[in-house]
Protein backbone atom coordinates (compact mmCIF):
# COMPACT_ATOMS: atom_id res chain seq x y z
CA UNK A 1 0.00 0.00 0.00
CA UNK A 2 1.37 3.25 -0.85
CA UNK A 3 1.56 6.56 1.71
CA UNK A 4 -2.22 8.28 1.52
CA UNK A 5 -0.24 11.59 1.14
CA UNK A 6 2.29 10.99 -1.49
CA UNK A 7 0.36 10.30 -4.83
CA UNK A 8 2.27 8.92 -8.17
CA UNK A 9 0.57 9.29 -11.54
CA UNK A 10 2.19 6.91 -14.42
CA UNK A 11 1.19 8.58 -17.66
CA UNK A 12 3.61 6.67 -19.64
CA UNK A 13 3.33 2.84 -19.72
CA UNK A 14 6.90 1.95 -20.02
CA UNK A 15 6.84 2.38 -15.93
CA UNK A 16 4.47 -0.07 -15.45
CA UNK A 17 6.40 -2.81 -17.39
CA UNK A 18 9.97 -1.86 -16.04
CA UNK A 19 8.73 -1.43 -12.24
CA UNK A 20 6.45 -3.27 -10.67
CA UNK A 21 3.86 -1.94 -8.24
CA UNK A 22 5.45 1.62 -9.39
CA UNK A 23 3.03 3.38 -7.48
CA UNK A 24 3.51 2.06 -4.17
CA UNK A 25 7.39 1.61 -4.69
CA UNK A 26 8.22 5.28 -5.93
CA UNK A 27 5.64 6.24 -2.92
CA UNK A 28 7.61 4.48 -0.42
CA UNK A 29 11.08 5.62 -2.01
CA UNK A 30 9.63 9.19 -1.48
CA UNK A 31 8.55 9.08 2.35
CA UNK A 32 11.97 6.95 3.21
CA UNK A 33 13.82 10.46 1.79
CA UNK A 34 11.54 12.62 3.95
CA UNK A 35 12.10 10.64 7.10
CA UNK A 36 15.93 10.39 6.43
CA UNK A 37 16.39 14.17 5.67
CA UNK A 38 13.19 15.23 8.08
CA UNK A 39 12.59 12.77 11.21
CA UNK A 40 9.11 12.64 12.30
CA UNK A 41 7.63 15.20 9.24
CA UNK A 42 4.49 13.03 9.61
CA UNK A 43 1.95 13.27 6.17
CA UNK A 44 3.20 15.32 3.52
CA UNK A 45 1.67 15.70 0.45
CA UNK A 46 3.81 14.75 -2.67
CA UNK A 47 2.88 14.65 -6.33
CA UNK A 48 5.02 12.36 -8.65
CA UNK A 49 4.13 12.28 -12.29
CA UNK A 50 6.19 9.00 -14.17
CA UNK A 51 5.92 10.70 -17.74
CA UNK A 52 7.22 10.44 -21.01
CA UNK A 53 10.48 12.68 -22.28
CA UNK A 54 7.58 14.67 -24.52
CA UNK A 55 5.75 15.88 -21.17
CA UNK A 56 9.00 16.54 -19.50
CA UNK A 57 10.41 18.19 -22.15
CA UNK A 58 7.42 20.39 -22.13
CA UNK A 59 7.70 20.91 -18.03
CA UNK A 60 11.22 21.65 -18.70
CA UNK A 61 11.06 24.35 -21.57
CA UNK A 62 7.90 25.91 -20.25
CA UNK A 63 9.18 26.29 -16.08
CA UNK A 64 13.28 26.32 -16.82
CA UNK A 65 13.35 27.56 -20.27
CA UNK A 66 15.37 24.41 -21.41
CA UNK A 67 14.80 22.62 -24.85
CA UNK A 68 14.94 19.18 -24.02
CA UNK A 69 13.89 16.81 -21.78
CA UNK A 70 15.69 15.76 -18.38
CA UNK A 71 15.62 12.74 -15.89
CA UNK A 72 14.19 14.16 -12.83
CA UNK A 73 11.97 17.75 -12.17
CA UNK A 74 11.29 19.26 -8.93
CA UNK A 75 8.92 22.15 -8.04
CA UNK A 76 8.83 22.72 -4.74
CA UNK A 77 5.50 24.22 -3.25
CA UNK A 78 7.47 25.71 -0.26
CA UNK A 79 10.76 27.73 0.99
CA UNK A 80 12.36 25.55 2.89
CA UNK A 81 16.18 25.77 4.22
CA UNK A 82 18.09 22.76 3.93
CA UNK A 83 17.63 21.05 7.39
CA UNK A 84 14.58 22.85 8.44
CA UNK A 85 11.48 20.85 8.76
CA UNK A 86 8.76 22.52 6.34
CA UNK A 87 5.26 24.02 7.90
CA UNK A 88 2.10 23.71 6.04
CA UNK A 89 1.44 27.04 5.14
CA UNK A 90 -2.11 27.20 6.73
CA UNK A 91 -2.38 26.70 10.42
CA UNK A 92 -4.92 22.86 10.28
CA UNK A 93 -4.18 22.46 6.63
CA UNK A 94 -1.34 19.71 5.64
CA UNK A 95 1.74 20.56 4.77
CA UNK A 96 2.10 20.37 0.24
CA UNK A 97 6.11 19.75 -0.55
CA UNK A 98 5.27 20.13 -4.23
CA UNK A 99 5.67 18.28 -7.34
CA UNK A 100 8.43 16.20 -8.95
CA UNK A 101 8.21 14.48 -12.52
CA UNK A 102 10.45 11.90 -14.22
CA UNK A 103 11.06 10.91 -17.94
CA UNK A 104 10.61 7.22 -18.71
CA UNK A 105 12.56 7.36 -21.54
CA UNK A 106 15.74 9.75 -20.44
CA UNK A 107 15.65 7.55 -17.12
CA UNK A 108 15.93 4.24 -19.15
CA UNK A 109 18.64 5.91 -21.50
CA UNK A 110 20.75 7.33 -18.87
CA UNK A 111 20.86 3.90 -16.70
CA UNK A 112 21.84 2.16 -19.64
CA UNK A 113 24.75 4.02 -20.61
CA UNK A 114 25.76 4.13 -16.89
CA UNK A 115 25.62 0.51 -16.53
CA UNK A 116 23.02 0.63 -13.64
CA UNK A 117 19.61 -1.07 -13.53
CA UNK A 118 16.87 0.99 -13.78
CA UNK A 119 15.50 0.32 -10.62
CA UNK A 120 18.60 1.84 -8.88
CA UNK A 121 18.55 4.73 -10.98
CA UNK A 122 15.01 5.96 -10.79
CA UNK A 123 15.23 5.58 -6.71
CA UNK A 124 18.18 7.82 -6.42
CA UNK A 125 15.98 10.43 -9.04
CA UNK A 126 13.09 9.96 -6.80
CA UNK A 127 15.34 10.91 -3.52
CA UNK A 128 17.03 13.66 -5.55
CA UNK A 129 13.46 15.23 -6.16
CA UNK A 130 12.09 14.58 -2.92
CA UNK A 131 15.07 16.12 -1.21
CA UNK A 132 14.99 19.15 -3.54
CA UNK A 133 11.46 19.24 -2.38
CA UNK A 134 12.66 20.05 1.11
CA UNK A 135 15.41 22.81 0.26
CA UNK A 136 18.04 20.79 -0.42
CA UNK A 137 20.10 21.82 -3.32
CA UNK A 138 23.08 21.31 -5.47
CA UNK A 139 23.96 24.67 -6.60
CA UNK A 140 27.37 25.37 -4.40
CA UNK A 141 29.89 22.73 -3.89
CA UNK A 142 28.98 22.19 -0.07
CA UNK A 143 25.38 21.97 -1.04
CA UNK A 144 26.11 19.24 -3.26
CA UNK A 145 28.26 17.44 -0.74
CA UNK A 146 26.07 17.36 1.81
CA UNK A 147 22.68 16.31 -0.75
CA UNK A 148 25.03 13.63 -1.91
CA UNK A 149 26.26 12.28 1.33
CA UNK A 150 22.49 12.19 2.54
CA UNK A 151 21.52 10.26 -1.20
CA UNK A 152 24.92 7.94 -0.93
CA UNK A 153 23.12 7.11 3.01
CA UNK A 154 19.70 6.57 2.33
CA UNK A 155 20.51 4.28 -1.12
CA UNK A 156 22.89 2.56 0.82
CA UNK A 157 20.30 1.51 3.27
CA UNK A 158 18.18 0.23 0.53
CA UNK A 159 21.16 -2.06 -0.87
CA UNK A 160 22.07 0.14 -3.65
CA UNK A 161 25.72 1.27 -4.71
CA UNK A 162 26.73 5.59 -4.73
CA UNK A 163 25.48 6.33 -7.76
CA UNK A 164 28.26 9.05 -7.75
CA UNK A 165 31.20 6.70 -7.78
CA UNK A 166 31.64 5.87 -11.61
CA UNK A 167 32.74 8.46 -13.93
CA UNK A 168 29.57 7.53 -16.00
CA UNK A 169 27.28 8.73 -13.02
CA UNK A 170 26.75 11.64 -15.07
CA UNK A 171 25.10 14.57 -13.88
CA UNK A 172 21.19 15.00 -12.62
CA UNK A 173 20.05 18.24 -14.40
CA UNK A 174 17.30 19.60 -12.09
Amino acid sequence: MSDPAIIVSVEAEGWREALPDVEAWIAGLARRGLEAACPGIGLAGISILLADDATVHELNRTWRGKDSPTNVLSFPATETAEGEVPEPEFAGLPLELGDIALAYETCERESEAQGKRFADHVAHLVLHGTLHLIGFDHLAEDQAQRMEALEIRILAGLGIADPYESDLAGAIDD
